[in-house]
């Protein structure tokens, strides 16, 4: 991820990975890193600004850092561990601060999608995040208004991203999206981020635990009028969803309640174009972009 190759010099010059103050269990995690580093360049009989000198970043940087108000990346833990002298005891911490980069309501996301065994999707204003490519993401969060600090939008692509390893897990969960044609037409961020983003739709449509479908602008019968839809279930037999027209918008893990919006769903999937003329139709939108 971009996020995360910046160089050192960057880092330092950069607003970059503030703490969320309202991050309470993120922004724990990250002081008592802070405090860690301050106590062992302590122990080492060395000044603040010579020991950003030595590890390639500002002195008003490693402050932050020790103060707990911005999060290190990897590349300077690594970097303190050796100029310090810690045996990898410092770069044992990459650990503790590779979830708190990402805001706590991406972080809780990421963690029930990873308990998922199914997911069910129709997403009436946006492709869903799981998607996303990042330019893609970075484009849509470089629109929102009032418009986000670039750390913010970084920070946002970044956690987007990361939710991707939800392909990756095995056994691998059921994922089921219902995409509207006037999405996958739009050129947000313009025709080369498009065309990427058709290519990654076609890559992903291939996994054989998903299931992409395209709701057609002609679609005279539309039961997704009201919003999108999002269903989680789990391997308990539990579930949430949640609708943006229904119950308020609010999550919802009643079995009544649940039941409406799947069926909703299903009747969706059923408007839409049959998954294989769907693969077909944004290989065409390709072809067109």
């Amino acid at each position: 991820m971009s996020v995360e190759t910046g160089g050192a010099n960057a880092e330092a010059d950069e607003p970059g990975w503030e703490v969320d103050p309202e991050d309470e269990s993120g922004a724990a995690v990250v002081a008592a890193v802070g405090r860690q580093l301050r106590l062992r360049r302590e122990a080492a009989g060395m000044r603040a600004g010579e020991f950003g000198t030595a590890i390639g970043y500002g002195e008003d940087l490693v402050y932050k850092v020790e103060a707990g108000k911005r999060i290190p990346r990897p590349e300077y833990l690594d970097k303190a561990d050796e100029v310090l002298g810690a045996g990898g005891l410092i770069a044992a911490m990459k650990k503790d601060v590779a979830e708190v980069r990402y805001p706590k309501k991406v972080r809780d996301l990421a963690r029930m999608e990873a308990k998922t065994v199914e997911l069910l999707a129709y997403g009436s204003h946006d492709l869903h995040g799981l998607l996303q490519t990042e330019e893609y993401a970075r484009a849509l969060f470089g629109m929102r208004q009032p418009p986000y600090q670039e750390d913010e939008i970084e920070r946002a692509v970044a956690g987007r991203m990361a939710r991707r390893s939800i392909f990756d897990r095995s056994p691998a969960p059921v994922l089921s999206f219902v995409l509207e044609e006037a999405r996958l037409r739009r050129p947000l961020g313009g025709r080369a981020v498009l065309r990427r983003q058709l290519e990654r739709l076609l890559e992903v449509g291939q996994l054989r635990s998903v299931t992409l479908q395209v709701m057609l602008n002609e679609c005279e019968e539309h039961a997704g009028v009201d919003g999108g839809i999002e269903v989680l279930k789990f391997g308990d037999g539990t579930a949430v969803g949640r609708s943006e027209g229904a119950f308020n918008g609010r999550p919802v893990s009643d079995p009544k309640q649940l039941q409406v919006l799947e069926l909703r769903y299903g009747i969706i999937r059923s408007q839409a174009l049959a998954p294989r003329e769907s693969l077909a139709f944004i290989e065409q939108l390709l072809g067109e972009t």
